[in-house]
């Protein structure tokens, strides 16, 4: 059930929700979306992307390109994760989802409890927020349609690694790969599993 959320009843106010995919996994970047949805267009049924089938997803994605004011797809590479961490790449590729949005909002809900810095516009974090606003709900299903299609074409460089199926989370099979395969230019070297990996070679 999606929440509304009024800021002094302000019909011009222009809300952008943000959202991102990606932060545990040990492969691939990690992926934002920003999005601005059009009142006079709604999209029914916006969720939380996870809870969504993948065939849903994909239908609301094409929708949400389709009938939202605007909205910014942005990342961190893996060189960026590794060398800020994980939550300072988080919160550069949120604030780029944000200022790449064609459309100025007003302000800026994203999902979670942290505000990236350096916003020039009012910004909100709410915990589990891609299931209470629209427009988080949006964001979260764009960068997650956008990060999974992304990992199902590594899937095709590296295809001995289950990247398709696994979008390169930690699971054993992925684990079990990359000790048998070894390290890729894919791979977050920073983090723990991946690095002990490094360190065993």
């Amino acid at each position: 059930m999606q929440l509304e959320f009024d800021f002094a009843n302000d019909t011009t106010e222009l809300i952008a929700g943000v959202d991102e995919v990606g932060r545990g996994p040990l492969a691939g970047e990690v992926v934002t979306a920003a999005c601005i949805l059009d009142p006079k267009r709604p999209i029914l049924a916006l969720n939380d992307s996870k809870k969504l089938t993948e065939k849903r997803r994909d239908y609301l994605f094409d929708q949400i390109k389709d009938q939202a004011l605007c909205y910014c797809i942005a990342r961190a590479s893996v060189e960026e994760i590794d060398q800020l961490n994980i939550l300072h790449a988080t919160m550069l590729a949120m604030r780029r989802a944000v200022e790449g949005l064609a459309i100025q909002p007003t302000q800026v809900l994203i999902d979670g409890n942290r505000v990236p810095t350096g916003l020039t516009m009012p910004a909100q974090a709410i915990v589990k927020g891609d299931g209470l606003v629209a427009e988080i709900s949006a964001a979260s299903i764009l960068a997650k349609v956008t990060r999974d299609r992304e990992m199902q074409a590594l899937d095709k460089q590296y295809p001995d690694y289950g990247l398709a199926k696994h979008k390169g989370y930690p699971t054993p099979t992925h684990l079990a790969a990359i000790q048998a395969l070894g390290v890729t230019e894919i791979h977050r070297k920073s983090f723990a599993p991946v690095k002990k990996i490094l360190d065993q070679a």
